[in-house]
């Protein structure tokens, strides 16, 4: 199987997706849309894969590369691709989805548990995931859930933590963060660790060692569980 990924920052990457893709024996490729490279031809992969970053959907301003990418992954779930989300990546998806993505509430960023809704408890593509599991958060913005969607998960701070729409699945939080891809976080977006009910200090985001292993885990049994499912999802 052909995955790709679109990554948006250097210190984002596929992590964990990366080690279980290699594992199963999937040829994974990217495009660092920061570097500009240019985007391939959907004929070149079976999955897309849209991963997180600190920029909003909307400064396309700043980031003017952000318009293209959402024409982009429009393409793919248009072309029936399966199109995963993850934090901003889920937010993207949601834009483009019609789905109104905005400053939720709270900033998020910690481990912090997650709960599936009743719809995916039911659901055989999230059958992978435990009711309530503790996962990584890292946002201050937040998506609505787009027409016709199943909202599938929620958090204490976050109501909308993921989304199915077909064969595109957005989630908000994080299992394919790494020790090290939480420590490139920390290094490069500590600015966003500001006080408040729902954000860790650093010591608390590092000293979690149990938790890199249960989310790796986790993250590899959903993955399996996405290719083993029928194709419509």
């Amino acid at each position: 199987m052909k995955i790709h990924y679109l990554q948006h920052v250097p210190f984002e990457g596929p992590a964990n997706i990366e080690a279980w893709a290699k594992s199963r024996g999937h040829d994974l490729s990217g495009t660092r849309l920061f570097s500009d490279e240019k985007l391939p031809e959907l004929a070149n992969f079976d999955w897309l894969i849209v991963m997180g970053g600190p920029m909003n959907i909307y400064e396309h301003d700043k980031y003017p590369w952000l318009v293209r990418e959402k024409e982009f992954i429009g393409q793919a779930i248009a072309r029936s691709k399966i199109v995963l989300g993850i934090c901003l990546g889920a937010q993207l998806m949601a834009d483009v989805l019609s789905g109104i993505v905005q400053r939720n509430e709270y900033r998020e960023i910690g481990w912090f548990p997650v709960e599936l809704t009743e719809e995916a408890k039911a659901s055989p593509l999230f059958a992978a995931l435990p009711e309530r599991f503790t996962a990584l958060h890292w946002h201050g913005d937040t998506f609505e859930i787009p027409a016709g969607a199943m909202r599938a998960a929620e958090s204490q701070a976050c109501p909308n933590q993921a989304f199915v729409l077909g064969k595109a699945v957005g989630l908000q939080f994080h299992l394919e963060s790494s020790q090290s891809s939480i420590a490139s976080l920390l290094q490069n977006c500590a600015d966003e660790l500001t006080e408040g009910p729902y954000v860790q200090k650093p010591d608390e985001l590092l000293a979690q060692p149990d938790q890199y292993s249960q989310i790796r885990g986790l993250m590899e049994r959903f993955l399996d569980n996405m290719e083993s499912l029928p194709v419509n999802i």
